[in-house]
């Protein structure tokens, strides 16, 4: 059995090594060769790449997408989608999210990777219907973490029910890069036994074992492995592509990359990542292996994010305190899996109870939301002592939080009419507000005819 190889330098590589900073024509660079490397998807849009474009690089992720689409003629083209949260940090309306998934498909994509914080599966549907309806794979992708209540049960049973969804395959997305070799052999056989779904590992290289991790669950029967390009390999990135073109070539799982192009691809990225590491942005620490995170479970993103805001304090000497609080704060929030959005809220939080002195004194206002059902049904009971110190008495919401969100398209094209010439712009500002309308405003060249305000929703009576 071949394995397929999807190829992450282009969207996840450079997400966790290089602040998600590469630009258009870097990406532009390389991608022909890629093309014809032999590949079963290039991983280029989503996550933080949309964001990115638009906060940072003065770039149309739109137009990024459809520059790759013409490049890329051989090879599928994947995103990662948030589920309801689509590329931001809150939930959207139904309507929003149908129409990102047409406008992402339209656009060039071929797989959309969905997932949700939370493996809370109602967060899903959106996407996955409309992935389906307009002519998508969809791939589902189930949020990696251990805990008491993450057993290889809990992920056989949701795979059991994505599948029933309609999902084309299956995901399992290890984002802290914590998924132990033997755990995968099990995880893996017991996913391959219980469901029909081709199966995808997703991991990160952050703990130095993910080499042996991705070899047993090939030797357990995954279809499809997540690896990068050698210069955006390693530390918290993926597991390096040529590496495993090696590991598996003339074997039955050989995936018959094309080692030539592979080679021509990665010289060009070589010269691209030292511009990066000599204007700072690439840390040499985030190439470095860190066994700890077995212990703390923090995804390497995650680990920047908390000594970004441990500096802003000037609190490092905290850092080791503010890793061993991490795991006590997510047992009380009910084991979220740390992965965007919910792994900022436990790291600001648990940064917040060091700092502080005393554990839940100042919570910020996205944890009070997280607790009010707001984000979806946690994994786990909440430790009722914390819930009632930080919420007292106020309702928790039970059913899907996007119920409570009238559509949004349609008013927004009207407000926006004067500034946005397409339906891919009204869905920037959607998702990014100010930031989408400055970048509209520069790419445009024209002033505002009215006043701006910064898009904004509610849900429970609380801003989201």
């Amino acid at each position: 059995m071949s394995i397929k190889i999807v190829e992450t330098s282009l969207r996840d590589g450079h997400q966790s090594l290089l602040a998600t900073r590469m630009t258009t024509e870097e990406i532009l660079s390389i991608v022909p060769e890629l093309d014809k490397a032999g590949f079963h998807a290039l991983e280029v849009w989503g996550g933080a790449t949309f964001d990115s474009c638009l906060r940072f690089l003065n770039e149309d992720p739109w137009e990024r997408l459809r520059e790759i689409k013409k490049l890329a003629p051989n090879t599928k083209l994947q995103m990662l989608f948030r589920g309801q949260n689509i590329l931001g940090y809150r939930h959207y309306a139904d309507d929003i999210v149908e129409k990102f998934v047409q406008k992402s498909i339209e656009n060039g994509i071929d797989i959309i990777r969905i997932f949700d914080a939370l493996n809370d599966i109602r967060n899903l549907k959106s996407a996955v219907d409309a992935t389906k309806k307009y002519g998508g794979h969809c791939q589902i992708a189930l949020s990696y973490t251990t805990s008491p209540v993450h057993t290889v049960s809990y992920f056989v049973n949701l795979a059991q029910e994505v599948e029933k969804m309609g999902a084309d395959s299956l995901c399992i997305k290890d984002m802290a890069g914590i998924l132990l070799p033997s755990d995968a052999f099990d995880l893996i056989t017991q996913l391959k036994k219980n469901t029909k779904l081709p199966i995808n590992l997703h991991s990160h290289a952050t703990a130095g074992i993910m080499e042996a991790t991705y070899i047993k669950a090939i030797e357990a029967g995954v279809d499809i492995i997540d690896t990068a390009l050698s210069p955006l390999s390693g530390g918290t990135s993926q597991p390096a592509t040529e590496s495993f073109h090696y590991i598996l070539e003339h074997t039955k799982y050989d995936p018959k990359l094309n080692i030539k192009h592979l080679n021509n691809a990665a010289q060009k990225l070589t010269f691209i990542k030292d511009n990066y590491l000599k204007n700072g942005i690439l840390n040499p620490k985030a190439l470095t292996s860190n066994p700890s995170i077995l212990q703390y479970q923090v995804p390497g993103g995650m680990l920047s994010n908390l000594m970004s805001q441990l500096k802003e304090q000037n609190q490092m000497q905290d850092y080791e305190e503010v890793l061993k609080e991490i795991p006590v704060v997510r047992k009380d929030l009910g084991y979220p899996p740390l992965v965007t959005p919910i792994s900022q809220m436990v790291g600001t939080q648990a940064v917040m109870n060091v700092i502080s002195g005393e554990r839940y004194k100042i919570v910020p206002t996205e944890v009070k939301e997280y607790l009010h059902g707001y984000y979806g049904q946690a994994p786990a009971p909440v430790n009722p002592l914390v819930l009632a110190k930080i919420i007292g008495n106020d309702h928790i919401i039970t059913h899907r939080p996007a119920d409570d969100l009238k559509p949004e398209f349609e008013d927004l094209k009207k407000k926006y009419a004067y500034i946005a010439k397409s339906d891919e712009d009204i869905l920037s500002i959607a998702l990014f507000g100010k930031v989408a309308l400055d970048f509209l405003e520069k790419k445009y060249q024209e002033k505002p005819k009215q006043q701006v305000y910064a898009f904004s929703v509610t849900i429970g009576g609380k801003p989201l």
